[in-house]
């Protein structure tokens, strides 16, 4: 009956974490039944007209094509397409791997952005892109949190400005600090980009441009989307774009790491993530606490305190 007992003790503390995973699950399942729903039909109306259309073409044009020529030049055409290499468009697309396109390609491997637009075709070209990422990837997160220290002070100082002006408490002061903050970022790097992107390129509606935002910025790039590979764009303004979308990456992801950050240090969250947490005696939180007053104690002590004298040496 104790060995039961402590058993039973022994998994409670797990019990929230059984219902978080099953919960993940859950909307797992959700999101995959509704995209089914949502996408399976235009998928296939898709694939009929393509069929259609290629039926259409093999009869009106059977005397004039070997068997099964068309089916291997659209392989080769769309293996191509898969690594970024396309025969289709005017000459400011024939440089696929350009400066331009190339400092985009690398920063989505920085990023974690990742479009798909471009691939690597040679063996020394993934072998680079695995130890470059490798490395890279470190010094980005690196670079994130010096960037974060620093900057998550100076956003601060708004909230704290409206708590003492409005009476507000810290929890309510902070929840409009972030909503805001939110609010902003959302303004900034998703409507207003998605704006200019809608106007510049002609072929994408505001939903598409809107889309393509934020698909960059939380970091998913599913790369059915890209800005400058409109039919017909001026090379100018192709280098343009291209520059102007590393800028946005860059800065765009760092605004949307601060905002995540400042909603993940809200009192409401904190608490939530509290209900997850261990119910040890002992717990992690409760370890650094301790090596902290521990550390600050040792600081505090005098020099012939802090460091014991050794024993003469015989």
């Amino acid at each position: 009956m104790d060995s039961g007992q402590h058993t039973m003790g022994a998994l409670r503390p797990w019990a929230p974490y059984g219902l978080l995973v099953t919960a993940h699950l859950l909307a797992l399942g959700l999101g995959a039944a509704v995209l089914q729903a949502l996408e399976g039909p235009p998928a296939l109306q898709l694939q009929a007209n393509l069929r259609a259309e290629l039926a259409t073409f093999q009869a009106e044009y059977r005397a004039c094509l070997p068997p099964r020529a068309l089916e291997e030049l659209l392989g080769t055409a769309l293996a191509a397409q898969a690594h970024g290499v396309s025969s289709l468009g005017n000459g400011s697309q024939a440089g696929n791997w350009d400066l331009p396109s190339a400092l985009l390609f690398t920063a989505s491997l920085l990023t974690t952005t990742g479009y798909g637009h471009m691939a690597p075709l040679s063996a020394g070209g993934k072998a680079f892109c695995v130890v470059y990422t490798a490395l890279g990837l470190p010094a980005s997160l690196a670079l994130v949190a010096a960037l974060r220290h620093c900057l998550l002070p100076l956003l601060s100082h708004p909230g704290a400005w409206v708590a003492i002006h409005w009476q507000l408490t810290p929890a309510t002061a902070a929840l409009l600090q972030a909503s805001g903050l939110g609010l902003l970022v959302a303004g900034i790097f998703v409507l207003l980009p998605a704006l200019v992107l809608w106007g510049l390129q002609g072929d994408c509606s505001l939903l598409e441009a809107i889309y393509f935002c934020f698909s960059s910025l939380s970091t998913i790039g599913l790369g059915d989307l890209l800005p400058g590979r409109a039919h017909g764009l001026h090379p100018v303004l192709y280098y343009l774009g291209q520059f102007a979308l590393l800028g946005y990456l860059l800065l765009g992801l760092l605004a949307m790491l601060l905002t995540v950050e400042m909603f993940l240090e809200l009192p409401q969250v904190r608490a939530m993530v509290k209900f997850f947490r261990s119910r040890d005696p002992l717990n992690a939180e409760d370890e650094g606490d301790i090596l902290g007053q521990d550390e600050l104690a040792l600081s505090t002590l005098p020099p012939s305190a802090a460091a014991p004298e050794r024993a003469p040496a015989c």
